[in-house]
């Protein structure tokens, strides 16, 4: 996916913010930490650095949810994530019911939040931070060379 591919599908998925520009993914995907994982109908982009993997979104087409794309694209990415992080963690709108039961089948579980984080018309919403432990045997640790 392109760029402008990204940035359209994002657009059409996340009617409530405001949607990332072609601009901003193409400079995430300049990165050597962020990473995607795309499918026919969704997208999910993440980074992982120092042993941590970050899922920086997830998007949908709305004509193709309950199709078990996000499914899919949360388990490719946590499978590829394993390989770089011992912890995974996300952020999501505390509204967001769809998306908060769809990472607690994955396992994620609240571990802070932040009071009003996301502005939206008229009202603030609390963002939460979610957080999992990925399979310890998929991830090795770099060693510490200060302990030795």
């Amino acid at each position: 996916m392109t760029p402008q591919n990204l940035a359209d599908l994002h657009a059409a998925a996340f009617t409530q913010d405001r949607p990332w520009s072609a601009e901003e993914f193409a400079a995430l995907l300049d990165s050597p930490h962020c990473h995607l994982t795309d499918a026919a109908h969704g997208f999910a982009l993440w980074r992982a650095v120092a042993g941590e993997a970050e899922l920086l979104t997830i998007a949908t087409h709305p004509d193709h949810r309950r199709q078990g794309v996000a499914k899919a694209l949360m388990q490719r990415w946590m499978g590829d994530a394993q390989t770089r992080a011992g912890t995974a963690f996300l952020e999501v709108a505390a509204d967001n019911t769809a998306a908060i039961r769809l990472y607690a089948r994955f396992g994620f579980d609240e571990v802070a939040r932040r009071t009003g984080y996301y502005k939206r018309a008229g009202q603030a919403v609390d963002a939460l931070i979610l957080r999992v432990d990925l399979p310890v045997s998929s991830f090795q640790k770099p060693i510490d060379s200060r302990s030795r």
